[in-house]
């Protein structure tokens, strides 16, 4: 009897463990601000939306993102990311590119990147899966290329033939903003945080492109 005690109490351990770890990596997305913070207001708007569907989501100031990887390297060595996506406006987006080049010396994956009129980014590096950029030729921002050995998928949405939407608005622009939190749901999620989170309710799929 006291074996089958202690093997029980091994057993609930054991799937206490395991549900701690679904549960520890979450969903990471990250939206950086541009110069200064300046202009990219709607990022916290966005972030409201996402942490409403369970994001885990942080805000960062532009001229900091080394600390951002240092983050990043730390939390997933302890198994605390899933998934990992950035959100960028303007400079934001030029530190989202930077980040993701960062860490592909360390082999990090990276799922989604977005960026909103990122003026000069540097090439799109080989770890991410994914990049969609919003911009408007002609104007302040600049269309994204693929760096060396880059196989996901990229898109860039020229936005010019729109006069609402301007370098200092488009971060608040709606259904902008829509559109990005659909992208951020639509990434893959690990099995054991499918498991963990069921979808949310009135979802729809992302239309097609």
């Amino acid at each position: 009897m006291p074996y089958r005690r202690c093997g029980i109490v091994l057993v609930a351990a054991l799937a206490l463990a395991w549900c701690h770890a679904a549960v520890a990596a979450e969903n990471r997305v990250i939206l950086l601000r541009g110069y200064l913070g300046l202009f990219s207001n709607g990022l916290d708007e966005l972030a409201d939306a996402l942490k409403a569907k369970g994001f885990d989501v942080e805000v960062r100031q532009h001229l900091y993102w080394t600390d951002v990887v240092n983050d990043i390297l730390r939390d997933r060595a302890a198994g605390k990311i899933g998934t990992l996506t950035f959100v960028g406006h303007s400079q934001g987006g030029n530190d989202a590119i930077e980040i993701a080049t960062a860490l592909s010396v360390s082999h990090v994956p990276i799922d989604l990147i977005v960026t909103l009129a990122p003026v000069y980014p540097k090439p799109v590096p080989a770890n991410v899966a994914r990049a969609i950029n919003y911009y408007q030729a002609g104007g302040w921002g600049s269309p994204l290329t693929p760096g060396q050995g880059f196989r996901g998928a990229l898109a860039n949405h020229n936005l010019a033939s729109d006069q609402s939407i301007s370098h200092f608005n488009i971060a608040e622009n709606p259904a902008i903003r829509v559109e990005v939190v659909r992208e951020i749901e639509a990434v893959p999620q690990p099995a054991s945080t499918r498991a963990q989170k069921p979808p949310s309710p009135g979802r729809k799929p992302p239309a097609a492109r």
